[in-house]
C-alpha cells in the first residue's frame, strides 16, 4: 500500500491562510495516494464486475489535477455529503473553489445545491441563521434550538445558499458522487464498519495489520448481483438508523443470495432481518415479527419466534418449535434459553395428547461460592464499574499467589497467540485486502471447520509441550497488529509467562476449544480474575459479583462448562462493609 502515483510526486507551495488546515504529513498527499491505491486495486480485482459508471469514476479520477483530486478525497473521507468552501481549507489544496472548478465541469460536485432547513441549520452558527433568516435582535439571545418554532413554514422549503442567505461569505458543496464512493468502499472492504481512515491510520502506523498473501480467489464478491445485493443491505440499515417505517426498510431488503459463495452476505441480510423483527416486536406487531422470525437464518430467530407465540398465546405452536429447539440446538446458548423457555411455558399449556414434551430441568450449579464482605471504595476510580473486581483483586492477592484482573482478555490471548497462523490461513473468502485484524468469518458456524487441519496442528502443541514457546515467541513477534484476540495493552510477557505456568495444559486444551467451538458466544462471559499460586503450579478462576449484580448467561455457561470438566472456578460474592 505504499505506492505512490507519479502524478503525486508534483506538489507546490502555498501560503496557509489563518484557518487554514496545516498538513504536517511527510507525504502531504497521503491520503490521496492512499484512495488512488484503493481505485487501482478495485479495478485490478474486480474489473469484471464493476458498473460503468463506477469504471468511468475510476478512469476520470486518474486525470484530475492533484489539487481537484485531493479535494474531492477530503470530502469523501469526511461525514456527510454538503461541506462549506470555508470548511475545506487545507494548505496542500489551496483555494477550494479553484480545485473544486474541474469536479463542477464534471458533474461530481453542485456548487448550488438545494438546502432543506435542517440541513442549513446544521451546517450555520447560530448567529450565521438569524442573518440568513432576518430574524429580530432579540432572537440572538435564544439557544440555538429555539430558533426553530421561530421560522413558521418556512422551516418546509428548500432553496439555493443565497437565496437562504444573499450575504453568505462563502458557498457550500454539495458531493453528488459521495454514494458511488460508498459503495466503492463497500466493495473494498468487504464489510460495513471499515472506512477510508483505516489507510490514514495504518499510513501513520497506529494500526497494523497482519501481512496475508491474498490469492485472486479470495474477492469478496464474485458476481455483480452479489455486490448489489451488499449494497442493497447497507442501504437498509441506513435506513433503519434513519428511523424510516419499517414496511418501507421491509421492502428495499433484498432477495437471498442466489450465487454459491455468498453466505457471508446471507450472514449480513439475516442479521438485518432479525433487527427489523426485533423492532416489529418492540411495536407490538408480533404477527408481522413472527413472518420475519420463521425463515430468517439469524442464530436468535427461533428463540425470538418462540417468545412472539408466547406473546399471542399461541402456546401450543411455541411448544412445537421449542421442541424442536430442544432436539436439534443450534449453540449453548439457544440450549440454554430453551430449557429457560419450557420452565415458564409448561405451567401455560393444558396437556394433551401428542403435545410435545418438553425439558425443563436445567442443570444444576456446582461451582464454589466464595462470600466477602469488603469496605467500599470512597470514590469510583478510573475503571469505574470495575472497581468491585479491583477490590477483590487487592483483597485476595498475596505476594505468593498473586490475583490479575483479567476478564475475557487472557485465554482469548493464549488462543489468539497459540493458533496464529491457523487464524490467519489465507483461504478463499477470508481476507479481502490489507486492512483486516480479523478474518471475514471469523464469527460464522464454519470458521473451524474451514480451517480443521491447522487449528489441529496448533492444538497438538499443547500435547508434546510446544505450545509455551510458540505463544511466547508470537507475543514478541506479533506485538501490537491488530487481532481480534490480543488486547496488547492489557496483558504483559510476565503475567503471560506466569499463567502460562500455573494453567495445566490439558486445562487450556479443554477452555481453547470451547473458545474456538464458538467464538461469537464464548470469546466473552470468562471469569474475571485469575489467582495463580507459581509455587504450587495451580489457579483458579474467579468471577465477581457486586451487591445488586447478577450472572449473566455466557457467564453461566463458562462457569458450567468448567465444572464439567475439573477446572477450578468460583464465585465471588460482594457485599459493601456498613461503617456507618
Amino acid at each position: 500500500m505504499d505506492a505512490t502515483p507519479s502524478s503525486l510526486l508534483r506538489l507546490r507551495s502555498v501560503d496557509a491562510p489563518p484557518n487554514e488546515v496545516v498538513n504536517a504529513h511527510p507525504r502531504p498527499y497521503y491520503y490521496l495516494e492512499n484512495f488512488t491505491v484503493a481505485l487501482d486495486w478495485l479495478r485490478s480485482r474486480y474489473g469484471d464486475l464493476l458498473s460503468g459508471e463506477e469504471r468511468g469514476f475510476i478512469e476520470d479520477f486518474s486525470v484530475l489535477p492533484t489539487e481537484s483530486a485531493a479535494l474531492i478525497v477530503r470530502m469523501v473521507m469526511r461525514q456527510g455529503d454538503l461541506f462549506r468552501t470555508s470548511k475545506l481549507l487545507y494548505s496542500e489544496i489551496g483555494c477550494p473553489r479553484s480545485a473544486a472548478a474541474p469536479l463542477i465541469e464534471s458533474g461530481w460536485i453542485d456548487p448550488q445545491p438545494l438546502l432543506s432547513f435542517p440541513n442549513l441549520y446544521r451546517l450555520l452558527r447560530k448567529a450565521e441563521l438569524c442573518d440568513a433568516l432576518g430574524l429580530q435582535e432579540t432572537a440572538k439571545a435564544v439557544r440555538k434550538a429555539e430558533l426553530v418554532p421561530l421560522i413558521g413554514a418556512v422551516a418546509t422549503e428548500s432553496r439555493p445558499l443565497r437565496e437562504w442567505w444573499p450575504q453568505a461569505p462563502d458557498e457550500i458543496f454539495h458531493v453528488r458522487v459521495a454514494s458511488l464512493c460508498e459503495r466503492l468502499r463497500l466493495m473494498f472492504f468487504g464489510n460495513f464498519h471499515q472506512t477510508w481512515s483505516e489507510f490514514v491510520l495504518a499510513d501513520l502506523g497506529i494500526f497494523r495489520y497482519e501481512s496475508v498473501c491474498i490469492d485472486e480467489a479470495a474477492r469478496a464478491f464474485q458476481t455483480r448481483p452479489q455486490i448489489e445485493q451488499f449494497h442493497a443491505i447497507y442501504r437498509c440499515r441506513e435506513l433503519l438508523h434513519a428511523e424510516a417505517p419499517l414496511e418501507e426498510v421491509l421492502c428495499t431488503v433484498p432477495a437471498a443470495p442466489a450465487s454459491p459463495g455468498a453466505g457471508w452476505i446471507e450472514a449480513k441480510r439475516a442479521k438485518l432481518l432479525f433487527a427489523i423483527g426485533q423492532l416489529y416486536e418492540k411495536a407490538h406487531q408480533f404477527d408481522r415479527a413472527l413472518e420475519i422470525y420463521r425463515p430468517c437464518g439469524h442464530p436468535q430467530a427461533r428463540i425470538r419466534g418462540i417468545r412472539v407465540l408466547e406473546r399471542l398465546e399461541r402456546h401450543e405452536e411455541a411448544a412445537a418449535l421449542l421442541a424442536t429447539v430442544q432436539q436439534h440446538p443450534a449453540s449453548e446458548l439457544e440450549t440454554q434459553l430453551a430449557t429457560r423457555i419450557a420452565r415458564r411455558l409448561a405451567r401455560k399449556l393444558t396437556p394433551a395428547a401428542g403435545t410435545p414434551t418438553l425439558r425443563k430441568r436445567a442443570a444444576r450449579h456446582g461451582w464454589d461460592n466464595l462470600e466477602l464482605e469488603l469496605p467500599q471504595p470512597q470514590s469510583a476510580s478510573a475503571e469505574g464499574a470495575q472497581r468491585v473486581e479491583l477490590a477483590v483483586t487487592a483483597h485476595l492477592g498475596t505476594p505468593r499467589a498473586p490475583v490479575l484482573y483479567v476478564e475475557n482478555t487472557l485465554l482469548n490471548a493464549i488462543f489468539g497467540l497459540l493458533c496464529w497462523e491457523a487464524i490467519f490461513t489465507p483461504l478463499p473468502g477470508a481476507f479481502f485486502h490489507a486492512f483486516h485484524a480479523a478474518p471475514a468469518d471469523l464469527l460464522e458456524p464454519e470458521f473451524h471447520t474451514r480451517r480443521a487441519p491447522q487449528f489441529a496442528a496448533c492444538f497438538a502443541q499443547l500435547t508434546d509441550g510446544r505450545y509455551r514457546q510458540t505463544i511466547l515467541d508470537t507475543f514478541e513477534r506479533k506485538t501490537g497488529i491488530q487481532t481480534p484476540f490480543v488486547a496488547w495493552n492489557w496483558l504483559t510477557r510476565e503475567q503471560l509467562e506466569l499463567a502460562l505456568d500455573c494453567i495445566p495444559a490439558t486445562h487450556l486444551h479443554e477452555l481453547l476449544q470451547r473458545l474456538l467451538t464458538d467464538v461469537r458466544a464464548n470469546r466473552s462471559g470468562l471469569p474475571d480474575l485469575i489467582q495463580l499460586w507459581p509455587a504450587e503450579r495451580r489457579y483458579r478462576l474467579i468471577e465477581v459479583k457486586g451487591p445488586g449484580d447478577r450472572l449473566q448467561d455466557n457467564q453461566i455457561r463458562w462457569l458450567n462448562f468448567c465444572v464439567a470438566r475439573e477446572i477450578p472456578v468460583c464465585v465471588c460474592k460482594v457485599k459493601w462493609m456498613d461503617l456507618s
